[in-house]
């Protein structure tokens, strides 16, 4: 279980810590922490138990109100583009005393979404989040993509942490051409977040897409997954999401197949981090350590 991560959303939860984190788990990513006092606490923390810190872009809460939670580094307009390049840049050199292993962005943001696809089971907080596919040319979306990954090549580099970025909702510029992992073969610093339920969620709406075929591409590019569960019904409504993982969770019964998900990433990439995005307040003490043995002999088989 040394590559178990846990979260700790809106500031440093003793209670989430003391039932959720293990001895020997690898850390705690964190993310839209408000209050000084929780970040003395993390770094705190981590100095005294000897886990690392990984950050999903925002650390700070304030950050979030100026785009939103995501940095839109894709957006259509260069104000927009400039502007979160500096947030980002500011962000970064704010968090480098905690010397985070990772921080993580979404990508690609906005979300570039295929118009023949109802999107409508999926969450967006603010318009300015996605941008059809018919409006967004593939020209403009690799120009802009090879831009990012050379300026977060660079800013890795500087600030010495591992540029992550977490597959958002993907159309055909990702899954239908290959140039996107040769932009990671090229920038090898940067790694790939990997998200379960979005996976999952993407599958059962967009019939062109094909979650284990996304696993099978990009898992080796993987730091980390983000895992949790969700359950949608046979008329695609979700039932319930970020559950935790578990046995039981039948794909018959409309789970997502965490089992195939987490074989293909193994036998990929073995050494990647597990944090688990889930609301573990949803199950007993009992059910919690059955989700990391679970995880733990799948990723270990």
């Amino acid at each position: 279980m040394n590559r178990f991560i846990i979260g700790q959303y809106g500031g440093f939860d003793d209670a989430k810590y003391r039932r959720d984190f293990r001895p020997g788990f690898y850390g705690i990513e964190a993310c839209m922490f408000g209050q000084e006092r929780d970040e003395v606490r993390l770094r705190e923390e981590s100095q005294a138990a000897g886990f690392r810190i990984g950050v999903h872009f925002p650390f700070r809460s304030e950050t979030a109100g100026v785009q939103g939670r995501d940095a839109l580094f894709l957006a259509g307009e260069d104000a927009v583009r400039l502007q979160a390049y500096d947030l980002v840049e500011r962000e970064l050199a704010y968090v480098s005393e905690l010397r985070p292993s990772y921080v993580l962005f979404h990508y690609p943001k906005p979300v570039i979404l295929d118009d023949r696809v109802d999107w409508s089971p999926w969450r967006f907080d603010d318009r300015s989040e996605y941008a059809l596919e018919s409006a967004y040319p593939p020209e403009s979306f690799r120009e802009r993509s090879e831009r990012l990954f050379a300026w977060l090549s660079r800013k890795g580099e500087e600030y010495r942490f591992t540029p992550v970025l977490e597959l958002d909702a993907l159309n055909r510029y990702v899954y239908e051409a290959d140039w996107l992992t040769g932009l990671l073969d090229n920038h090898p610093r940067i790694r790939l977040c990997l998200d379960t339920i979005r996976l999952y969620l993407q599958d059962r709406i967009d019939p062109r897409f094909d979650a284990k075929a996304i696993l099978n591409r990009y898992a080796k590019y993987a730091e980390t997954v983000h895992l949790s569960n969700m359950q949608m019904d046979m008329g695609g409504q979700v039932v319930t999401k970020r559950y935790p993982v578990l046995p039981w969770q039948d794909p018959r019964d409309g789970w997502a197949p965490i089992g195939d998900y987490l074989r293909i990433i193994r036998q990929e990439n073995p050494g990647v981090k597990i944090m688990f995005e889930h609301r573990s307040d949803f199950v007993s003490d009992e059910e919690l350590s059955a989700c990391y043995e679970w995880v733990d002999a799948l990723m270990n088989a």
